[in-house]
């Protein structure tokens, strides 16, 4: 009895430890960007089908500085798209959803793309550029970034957790909304919400 009870109180420890951790990361300053609340009332309106997995944040998340590789092959940060509202999306070749997702992406892209509103994907891990390029054309996708992610260093800082993971980002480079797993972007409840969030920035 006398060694259960350390044994049990030292997994009681790990397991507040565990919990201090995971929550304390969500509300820190180094993961908050600041700013004053977003009124999500009107986005969480708009959800509607796939887009009912999009998570809002009441409060902007920070954005990421980390570096990753552009389709020319030279380092690059998601900084080169302030100003207009983001779609980043994390993918990989092997990804069977990605696979489904991507051709909605590409028409959410030409439907909406341009000043105010991107599309921004993101090979992440072991993906070699011959397959990126095999994996689009095989799609007939063909007007979306080929960026990656090699080190999965960027999908690391933003606490991508299995792909596909689409963040949606203000003008300021701040997450505002996350989705886990494959939707159809291209849908009306997609499209809306994105020209609400342009509109709002």
């Amino acid at each position: 009895m006398k060694k259960i009870l350390p044994a049990l109180a030292v997994a009681a420890v790990g397991i507040a430890l565990g919990l201090y951790f995971a929550f304390g990361a969500v509300s820190s300053p180094d993961a908050v960007a600041g700013g004053p609340a977003i009124d999500t009332a009107p986005l969480q309106a708009l959800r509607e089908g796939d887009m009912r997995k999009l998570a809002l944040h009441e409060v902007p998340q920070r954005g990421s500085e980390v570096a990753f590789t552009g389709a020319d092959g030279s380092e690059m940060t998601l900084a080169a798209y302030q100003g207009q509202v983001v779609l980043v999306n994390f993918w990989a070749t092997w990804c069977a959803p990605c696979r489904v997702e991507m051709p909605h992406l590409s028409a959410l892209q030409a439907a909406m793309g341009g000043a105010d509103f991107q599309v921004v994907t993101i090979a992440t891990g072991r993906n070699d550029p011959a397959a990126i390029t095999r994996f689009l054309a095989e799609i007939g996708v063909d007007n979306l970034p080929l960026h990656s992610d090699p080190q999965q260093r960027l999908a690391a800082d933003m606490g991508v957790l299995g792909l596909p993971v689409s963040l949606l980002l203000d003008r300021a480079g701040r997450e505002v909304g996350r989705l886990q797993g494959e939707a159809d972007w291209n849908s009306a409840s997609a499209q809306a919400i994105i020209a609400a969030l342009v509109a709002a920035n």
